[in-house]
């Protein structure tokens, strides 16, 4: 899909204020409402745009361990890569899930409420994954930057 000028002004303005009304939107990326309409429109159906969600500061929830666990599965069972992603999916705790090319297959950020709750869903949660060949757990000391967005 080709984004042009005014199309990259919308996003970024999309990206910095999601929740802007569609007029205010429109004028600060410099095109009419119905301009502005119409070509959101056209990169959601398009799949530029995939959705608008709430970023949550689980901290302030509460949560404030988060662990980053990466896994190396057992390659014997051609059925193993699916069945440990059908059971990570499962645990409420974990936020994402990425896969790798490579030594590690499977990333899950786990987050918890203090140590306590994490060893509780570490021993009953992650350790019954089926086919884990290992597992290396990277404790998250500070997050030093994070960005939802590139360079439009």
């Amino acid at each position: 899909m080709r984004v042009d000028d005014s199309d990259r002004r919308l996003l970024r303005r999309l990206l910095a204020e999601p929740n802007l009304p569609m007029s205010e939107l429109a004028e600060l990326a410099g095109v009419t409402p119905a301009t502005a309409s119409r070509r959101i429109e056209r990169m959601t159906r398009e799949g530029v745009i995939r959705g608008q969600h709430a970023v949550i500061d689980w901290t302030r929830l509460g949560y404030s361990v988060e662990v980053s666990l990466r896994f190396t599965l057992e390659k014997s069972n051609p059925r193993a890569f699916d069945e440990f992603m059908a059971a990570a999916r499962q645990v409420a705790e974990v936020t994402q899930i990425q896969t790798f090319l490579g030594k590690v297959d499977v990333r899950l950020h786990v987050v918890a409420r203090d140590m306590s709750h994490y060893q509780t869903i570490y021993r009953e949660r992650i350790l019954t994954l089926p086919h884990i060949a290992e597992i290396e757990a990277l404790m998250q000391v500070a997050r030093v930057m994070e960005k939802e967005s590139l360079p439009l």
